[in-house]
């Protein structure tokens, strides 16, 4: 760089750790109002929030800044500065294609709406939830259209950006319908396997929630969750949250059973364990962020599913569940491991197995883009969603709980995001066939509890790069080739057939 661009970049560099800190601090405010505040102060809450957002955005489209990005040049160097200016860029693009009143406007409808989602998915009440779950889907399409027309892209890609840069419908539709036309023979290959062997027993409740949440911290460490740097909270909706530095998780618990509650841990675990091994060096850069949320969720899953779902985990977790829960014949390692990886159609996306896991998000990725387009009357959703469960899985939800009310994405305005999840699923495949190609004792260390081998390889191959590199590239880099769906396809049929 030459001394007027060291200049523009230092700048730069400044102005982006500010948005950086007020992104943390909106972290923060976000995972109190899923675990802690009154419902009755949303409102005000949802005013801070607008308010906070809008300071971030004007930060971001300040004159200033598009002025600083034009005198920093091109790098076309692979450093990380070089990197930085290219995510600065993508992020820059993408709030000056929106007004600061149309922020403001999304912010304050998703935290209404989202408020008022946690009592209609309760209470079962789509007709009352879908007013306020209209602003916030207009509202994403008046976004979509305008950072489409900013960028040359589809409204429905110009959201997908936002959560997947370079992501478009052109390359993941393809590689859906593809998988769309596997899972069905498959799932019925794996369901006729399974009918000729007696069913697995069930372990017997009730499991209360205080027993299930010392498991979890149990095992949160073991994955090398830091304590002094992030808790474990309940909400409506598990997720991963807060700040750079102070990563907040957290799951919901049921009485009548322990795996959807020690999944909702595993996988935002993983989540947790990228934030915290992401370059400290470039803290509050975008360079120093995750690499989208394909990436993000491939880091959850290769914990929830690839390790965790692994007969090794299976032998460790047994006898912890047995003490904790009582010691009788299901929690035998051998009964565990074929109820743990039982396939069955069910309902809920969470608590999905890793073979019908994907046909949910299939149908949530051609619902959002069909409603985006205006394809589809948001009123029409239920019976759409309805049709979608049962051509995909071949079941019909009693009710809309258990239908399109169960997630919180839409009502919380991340329009655009579904695709990342099989993405993900994808991406964890193959860097966990990588991973223990390079390092034998990755599965075995799993056997005994210990995920340093595993996390070792993860720190240098993925969380350490950031977003220095594309999500090809880091793939390429990891495994020795770009994204291949071939690699979940082979995943599948090696555990669930062979």
């Amino acid at each position: 760089m030459s001394r007027q661009d060291n200049e523009a970049y230092g700048a730069l560099a400044e102005t982006f750790q500010r948005i950086g800190v007020m992104t943390d601090v909106l972290g923060l405010l976000e995972w109190d109002q899923a675990t802690l505040m009154p419902e009755g102060s949303a409102g005000g809450r949802a005013e801070q929030m607008a308010t906070l957002g809008v300071m971030r955005h004007e930060m971001l489209t300040a004159p200033a800044v598009a002025d600083l990005l034009a005198a920093a040049g091109d790098a076309a160097d692979a450093s990380w500065e070089a990197a930085n200016i290219t995510r600065m860029r993508h992020m820059h693009a993408h709030a000056t294609a929106v007004p600061s009143d149309l922020v403001a406007a999304q912010t304050k409808a998703a935290a209404a709406c989202e408020m008022r989602w946690r009592t209609a998915r309760k209470e079962n009440d789509f007709a009352g939830l879908l007013p306020s779950l209209r602003e916030v889907l207009r509202l994403a399409r008046e976004t979509g259209v305008a950072k489409g027309e900013a960028l040359g892209l589809s409204p429905y890609d110009a959201l997908l950006d936002g959560f997947e840069p370079d992501a478009r419908t052109a390359q993941i539709d393809p590689i859906f319908a593809d998988l769309a036309d596997f899972l069905p023979d498959f799932l019925g290959a794996v369901l006729e396997r399974q009918a000729a062997l007696p069913p697995p027993l069930e372990p017997k409740g009730p499991f209360p929630h205080g027993v299930q949440q010392d498991v979890a911290h149990r095992l949160m460490a073991r994955l090398g969750f830091d304590f002094e740097r992030g808790r474990l909270d309940v909400s409506a909706h598990p997720f991963c949250g807060g700040a750079s530095d102070d990563v907040r998780i957290t799951t919901r618990y049921s009485d009548d059973g322990f795996l959807p509650g020690l999944m909702g841990v595993l996988h935002e675990t993983g989540h947790a364990m990228y934030e915290a091994g992401l370059p400290a060096d470039w803290r509050y850069q975008p360079v120093g962020a995750a690499l989208g949320m394909a990436m993000h969720e491939s880091q959850s899953l290769i914990v929830e599913m690839q390790a965790c779902r692994t007969r090794e985990f299976v032998g460790f977790v047994a006898p912890i569940l047995a003490a904790a829960f009582g010691d009788d014949a299901a929690w035998e390692t051998d009964n565990l491991h074929r109820f743990y990886s039982w396939v069955k159609p069910d309902f809920i996306r969470v608590d999905a197995d890793e073979v019908t896991y994907p046909a949910h998000v299939i149908l949530r990725t051609r619902l959002e883009q069909a409603l985006i387009a205006d394809d589809l009357d948001l009123g029409d959703l239920p019976g759409a969603w309805n049709d979608g469960m049962g051509a995909l899985l071949g079941i019909t939800p009693p009710d809309d709980t258990l239908g399109c009310l169960q997630d919180i994405h839409w009502p919380s305005g991340a329009w655009g995001y579904f695709p990342t999840y099989t993405l993900g699923a994808m991406a964890a495949a193959q860097l966990f066939a990588a991973a223990n190609a390079a390092v034998a004792d990755i599965t075995p260390g799993i056997g005994r509890g210990d995920f340093e081998p595993m996390m070792g390889w993860l720190r240098a191959n993925v969380h350490g790069h950031g977003s220095r590199l594309t999500a090809d590239d880091l793939l390429r880099q990891a495994t020795g080739r770009p994204l291949d769906p071939k690699a979940f396809q082979t995943h599948l049929k090696s555990r669930y057939l062979a």
